[in-house]
């Protein structure tokens, strides 16, 4: 009985990330992100983070405390104040706003310049680096 509940509430979920909207949208992510062999290496968040989302970019190896490492999905911040950190809106908030604002490093730097679909296609593709 608890499995079928608990199916029964991860199937639309499961649904939605395979919706070609999704990969669309965290493919659009890649892009402003940063990937290796993008060529001029553009992006936002590679040089801290990596290409794979790691933390292990050029830039990031200074900082202290590194970037987050994207692919253990660990997210500390409850930005929007909820009592539930890690959540989508608190990536969307930590990514308009830098991670200062929520006592991250200063150094995360805020991107409040990007349009909406932007910034959730960024939290799609690192959503989609979870290993």
């Amino acid at each position: 009985m608890i499995r079928l509940a608990i199916f029964a509430l991860a199937a639309p979920l499961a649904l939605a990330l395979a919706t070609p909207a999704f990969a669309q949208s965290a493919a659009d992510g890649r892009a402003l992100f940063g990937y290796e062999g993008q060529n001029p290496p553009t992006g936002l968040c590679w040089s801290c983070h990596g290409y794979g989302g790691k933390g292990d970019g050029p830039a990031g190896m200074a900082l202290t405390p590194p970037p987050r490492d994207f692919t253990v999905g660990d997210f500390k911040f409850d930005a929007d104040g909820n009592g539930k950190p890690g959540e989508d809106a608190d990536l969307k908030l930590v990514i308009e706003n830098g991670a200062g604002k929520y006592g991250g490093n200063p150094s995360m730097a805020p991107w409040g310049h990007l349009a909406g679909e932007q910034v959730r296609g960024l939290v799609a593709f690192i959503r989609s680096l979870k290993k």
